[in-house]
């Protein structure tokens, strides 16, 4: 239940900041109403970014390889060793 309301939030974020760039680029909007628009992306932009090393941070995996040593793997198969 947890996963879907992060999801939902990452997503409602999204669409928040996606609707404020479309204000923002219009240009209709009075520069204090731009400015507070500014600010409400940048937080959204943070609060995107969080989720998404979140996520990335969930896809790695540590496997021990046959010498012994740990690498950290990728979903995708790949690796870094560490």
């Amino acid at each position: 239940m947890a996963e879907k309301k992060k999801k939902a939030d990452f997503e409602s974020s999204l669409a928040r900041l996606e609707e404020i760039v479309r204000r923002l680029d219009g240009g209709n909007d009075g520069l204090d109403a731009s400015l507070k628009l500014y600010e409400e992306g940048i937080g959204l932009v943070r609060e995107c970014t969080k989720a998404l090393d979140a996520a990335e941070q969930k896809m790695k995996v540590v496997s021990l390889q046959p010498d012994g040593t740990a690498a950290l793997i990728d979903a995708d198969g790949g690796g870094d060793e560490e």
